[in-house]
């Protein structure tokens, strides 16, 4: 940024057969033809720079400096990366993502937020809006609606070791997390980084997360000088 706050943006494709995991009951790519920005074309974008949670397998908490960005920093990201991309029209792909999943909680940010994704969707109203949380207290979710989908980081089923992955104190509980309800057209992600095997238990997962309202993605930890301490 003019201000000298770094951004972190993602461009990624995929092809779009891998939309379908639940149906192919695997992730699996099937060939090496890794499809185009035509089929499932996903951009992932900051909504901080920097971040306060400071989740344990997270290099971003140990940036000195850390501050909301503002709507134009938002759409800027997915504008930079169009951009390197003339050729490709974002409306004509058969899926369009924005990845709120970057540096940043989303609802330390929300109003800014918000208002991103009401500019981009006039822009690109085909877009697909992902936007992730880790549940922050007195959240409101009743604008999750339609072509916008909520993921909740949940990372382990033991409330004491959740609150040991991330460390900030204005979240809501694991049982809580499973009363979240939205209008998205899609069902809420529930997103676990497995630290330990004992963090995933399909049984007590139940207990908590309806399967007819949220899917569960399994995500790895992508190793840095936090994740290996």
């Amino acid at each position: 940024t003019d201000d000298g706050y770094p951004i972190e943006t993602t461009d990624t494709f995929l092809p779009f057969y891998t939309k379908d995991a639940i149906g192919r009951k695997q992730n699996d790519l099937i060939s090496t033809d890794l499809g185009s920005r035509d089929e499932r074309y996903i951009i992932g974008v900051s909504t901080m720079s920097g971040c306060p949670v400071r989740c344990k397998f997270c290099a971003t908490g140990t940036m000195k400096k850390c501050r909301n960005l503002t709507v134009d920093e938002i759409v800027e990201q997915v504008l930079f990366i169009l951009r390197k991309h003339p050729d490709i029209d974002p409306t004509k792909a058969k899926e369009f993502k924005i990845n709120y999943t970057r540096m940043g909680e989303s609802f330390l940010n929300i109003e800014n937020v918000r208002k991103a994704i009401e500019i981009i969707t006039e822009m690109y109203p085909n877009t697909h809006h992902y936007v992730s949380t880790i549940g922050i207290k007195g959240a409101d979710y009743s604008w999750i609606k339609g072509n916008i989908t909520l993921q909740v980081s949940l990372h382990s089923l033991r409330d004491e070791k959740r609150n040991w992955l991330i460390p900030f104190k204005h979240k809501v509980t694991i049982e809580e997390l499973g009363q979240i309800r939205t209008e998205s057209n899609l069902k809420t992600t529930i997103n676990m980084t497995l630290v330990e095997e004992d963090d995933f238990d399909i049984e007590e997962l139940k207990k908590y997360f309806d399967p007819n309202k949220f899917f569960v993605k399994l995500s790895p930890i992508n190793k840095n000088c936090v994740s290996e301490s």
